[in-house]
């Protein structure tokens, strides 16, 4: 595997509004590459209609950390495994079978230390046909190296008696990470092999200066595996580079002429092609014109740092000629790192791209490496200002393929010929980028986009000119279900239905269970569709309708979903949806006596749980009950009143749609932590949900290991309380702490203090299942404001100006008329609002309406009457609020400024 399997999950906070890499340009980023953005071309190009891509599922489910593949002359495929299994996709048979196992290096004995070492990689040799040979690079578990060997693939078989070993190299074990493994021929049958650093890139424990996600450079004694000058940047090792050679027949090799250092040149290795690699784990050659491409794993500094160095960026690099490629000293375009003293902590000089010096005392090759290339692409965790076609979130860059049609086959539009297809591992899209001429980048956009890919790993462009993908699926270290081969195809004519989502009234009941489904597909031909039910135990039903209405008599767990097919048999799946027929979902309500929206200092609140559990007994030992006071964001987002379990499940529909699921699995292990686990471990902690959210956004190493999770400063803050919100309802029971009881009363503080403007009240009860049947949870939840509302909290304002002092937020009244909003409010008991203003001598006059500008007048005054006296609402609903002024005073400079609005009971 590979550190884009682990490290991708380290945090990047984007901190300065303008990123190191432009601050410091004019001083650090000079190189000859350094204009080719002015050279970009930034107009939108019209692409082929991408609904026309296809995505052709060939086999999921039958592998476990599959590392490459290789499409056969005859539509075999073969596939390599981590854990050292050669697996063969039979298109005769649409079956997978075992074709050989290598007695890899694939788990460490050191405890908390994942191996990314196995069988990394695999390539089919260019007259494969008539050799039968097949190449693979692995780590031998005999021996601290990884290897380079070719073997034959003899009646569907690959055995240990017909490897060749080729080349092997020293690589440091028991530690983590970077393998790098991937094999690709060029033109001329030239072979290309990438090595990662082999370097460790966590800091030193319980050391005080260490490398914080920045370049690793520590060459203090005994500490080798936190310096990549001893690998990456060193001419005389083999590890971090892209290895170039010419295999003979007999199994040896020879040098091909230009590669980085002339075989004979002292200190120096000459199988070296490119120099300079941190993770290189996928890369490609261009059929055509030679030119070799990868993507580069980056490294996980948090932010920029003026005395460090850059933040962390993921490459795509092109090398059209032998070179050195920047890591350990440079990132990104050529953004250079300090030197580091981690003896004092004192940084030294940044490195210097046009002559770079390797002067670790861990390096045995030369001091002097040649001058650093700038990264083709590059990009980190946030937005890219270069590259915005790349989104944001975790990043695991990875090369595909130069595409370029075939003689007798263009599957695709002669569009895509000679451009390059890039991949992400965890942001899951395919990119196409368009090079002019002398391969330099053009733009970038979307390919085949509308199709959604579980972790692509591997990338290849069959013999049919179509494009193979090994998906690796989004679990790690284990069997995924949706691990397995994909082709994608291209509809020039009729086109399958999109299927967008399945949805269950109730995935739950009693028997008899009466399941009524509905899903939400479409023909982009506007054909008329036909839908195959698939209801679990291989029972399938059929209707034109796009609902099913079907009654389970045994008890059971089903999964359920649905084939849309038209009526030129083109056909999509949507989702699987688990239902349980014969444990019924409980039902959880928290009913608060009085207002619903705000709490009072000092005045308690008065709350009831009730359960409900068809066709079972409630035991009350399993209602959990918790109160916390959380800081709010404003009105709108903080979810006023009762939430019903379908808004806190949206947080899951959320996450799902993130990078999330790629690193946590619900109740599963993965490379992190299972929610359910971070439920349990926050369910005592005051602010729980909002603390989670700011770990989402800023990003966190440290608290579950060694394995940092990315920042996402991108996404919205409402989304993400809504994930964690949804994450801290999982544990059931899982808090160590008392249970509030079923009924009772909060008395609140008499003085609020910061980060106790929202009180959250919560209940949970999971019933118990039966041996068959699996134990279903729900959850309820109030929410009540505090009574005081800051200015900065009311974003609905007209002709209203925002004020910012210092963070200090004010609301300053309209030159002749305005109004302030309150979105739905619960104004049970509420007598009064106070009106929390500045001293000034113009007047207003104020009105306080229901629900709409014209509507029911609450209170009448002026801004001389600072508590607002109102007239009563007992409906119990939530209204608008509006609160409108109008001035009174001509020519008025001195306008009054509202800080706050206070809510006053009786």
């Amino acid at each position: 595997m590979k550190t884009s399997l682990i490290l991708f999950l380290s945090g990047i906070a984007l901190t300065a509004a303008i990123p190191f890499s432009q601050q410091k340009r004019s001083t650090l980023l000079k190189t000859p590459g350094d204009t080719v953005n002015n050279q970009r071309s930034t107009l939108r190009i019209d692409t082929p209609d991408q609904d026309r891509f296809v995505k052709v599922n060939l086999v999921h489910g039958e592998f476990t950390e599959p590392t490459e593949l290789a499409v056969l002359p005859n539509y075999d495929i073969l596939v390599s495994q981590r854990r050292g299994e050669f697996l063969l996709y039979k298109n005769s048979t649409k079956k997978v079978v075992d074709a050989g196992k290598l007695n890899v290096y694939s788990k460490t004995n050191t405890e908390g230390v994942n191996a990314e070492e196995g069988l990394l990689g695999l390539a089919l040799d260019p007259n494969f046909a008539k050799n039968q040979y097949v190449y693979a690079f692995y780590s031998p578990i005999e021996k601290s190296v990884n290897r380079l060997s070719r073997f034959k693939l003899v009646n569907d078989k690959i055995t240990t008696a017909t490897e060749k070993v080729i080349l092997e190299f020293y690589s440091q074990r028991e530690i983590c990470c970077h393998t790098g493994g991937s094999i690709a021929f060029g033109p001329g049958g030239l072979l290309y092999v990438s090595a990662g650093d082999n370097s460790t890139p966590f800091d030193v424990p319980k050391e005080q200066y260490v490398n914080k996600g920045f370049a690793p450079l520590d060459n203090r004694d005994g500490l080798h595996q936190y310096d990549a000058r001893r690998s990456a940047g060193n001419t005389n090792d083999l590890r971090g580079k892209i290895l170039r050679i010419k295999v003979n027949e007999d199994g040896t090799y020879s040098i091909p002429e230009g590669n980085l250092f002339p075989k004979g040149t002292p200190k120096t290795k000459p199988e070296i092609y490119v120099m300079g690699n941190r993770n290189p784990y996928r890369i490609s050659v261009d059929q055509k014109t030679g030119f070799l491409y990868w993507g580069e794993v980056g490294p996980d500094a948090s932010n920029d740092d003026p005395a460090r160095g850059p933040r962390g960026y993921d490459e795509v690099n092109q090398a059209q000629k032998a070179g050195y490629f920047g890591w350990p000293l440079f990132v990104g375009n050529n953004y250079a790192y300090h030197a580091y003293d981690y003896k004092t902590g004192t940084s030294g000089e940044a490195f210097n791209p046009a002559a770079p010096i390797n002067n670790s005392p861990n390096n045995t090759g030369l001091t002097t490496l040649p001058p650093a290339q700038p990264a083709f692409i590059w990009y980190p965790y946030g937005a890219s200002a270069e590259f915005p076609e790349v989104g944001t979130g975790g990043r695991t860059a990875m090369a595909g393929p130069v595409y370029y049609t075939k003689p007798g086959a263009s599957p695709y539009p002669a569009y895509y010929n000679g451009k390059l297809l890039i991949y992400e591992w965890i942001r899951g899209w395919v990119k196409a980028v368009t090079m002019g001429p002398n391969g330099e980048y053009k733009s970038m956009e979307p390919f085949m986009g509308n199709i959604s890919l579980a972790a692509p790993i591997d990338m290849e462009q069959g013999p049919d000119g179509k494009l193979y993908i090994l998906e690796y699926g989004k679990g790690w270290f284990s069997k995924n279900p949706d691990a397995g081969i994909v082709r994608i195809d291209y509809l020039e004519g009729n086109r399958p239905p999109i299927v967008q989502n399945l949805n269950i009234e109730n995935t739950s009941g009693l028997l008899p269970y009466k399941m009524t489904a509905k899903v939400e597909a479409s023909d982009p031909d506007g054909d008329a569709l036909t839908y195959v039910w698939s209801l679990g135990s291989g029972l399938k039903k059929t209707t034109t309708k796009p609902e099913l209405q079907h009654t389970f008599a045994k008890a059971g767990n089903y999964a359920i979903s649905v084939q849309v097919i038209d009526k030129n048999k083109a056909s999509s799946k949507s989702q699987t949806v688990s239902v349980s027929a014969g444990n019924a979902q409980p039902k959880v309500d928290i009913l608060i006596s009085g207002n619903k929206s705000f709490y009072f200092p000092g005045k308690p609140v008065n709350y009831q749980v009730q359960v409900a559990d068809k066709g079972a007994v409630v035991n009350k030992n399993r209602i959990y009950v918790s109160s916390s006071y959380i800081e709010g964001t404003d009105l709108a987002g903080a979810k006023l009143g009762h939430q019903e379990a379908a808004q806190t499940l949206a947080g899951k529909a959320i996450m799902l749609k993130s990078d999330c699921i790629a690193c946590h699995k619900i109740d599963e292990k993965s490379i992190g932590p299972m929610f359910k686990l971070v439920s349990a471990k926050y369910q005592n902690k005051p602010n729980a949900s909002e603390y989670l959210a700011g770990k989402v956004i800023k990003g966190s190493t440290g608290v579950w290991g060694e394995v940092a999770m990315p920042s996402h400063p991108t996404m919205k803050e409402s989304d993400v309380r809504q994930i964690t919100d949804w994450i801290m309802s999982l544990s059931a029971k899982a808090s160590t702490a008392p249970s509030l009881p079923t009924a009772g009363k909060i008395v609140p503080p008499a003085e609020i203090s910061k980060g106790q403007s929202v009180l959250s009240l919560k209940a949970t009860y999971s019933d118990q299942g039966t041996a068959s049947l699996k134990s279903l949870t729900a959850n309820d939840a109030v929410t009540l404001r505090n009574s005081e509302i800051n200015a900065k909290d009311i974003k609905d304002i007209s002709e209203f100006a925002r004020k910012d002092s210092k963070g200090d937020i004010s609301l300053i009244f309209p030159q002749k008329a305005g109004w302030i909003k309150l979105s739905q409010i619960d104004l049970t008991d509420i007598t009064a609002l106070q009106l929390g203003l500045n001293n000034s001598n113009a007047r207003y006059t104020i009105e306080i309406r229901l629900d709409s500008e014209d509507g029911k007048v609450l209170a009448s005054t002026t801004t001389s009457n600072l508590n607002v006296p109102i007239a009563a609402v007992t409906d119990g609903k939530f209204h608008d609020v509006y609160i409108l002024a109008k001035n009174t005073t001509e020519n008025v400079k001195d306008r009054p400024s509202l800080k706050a609005i206070t809510v006053r009971t009786k």
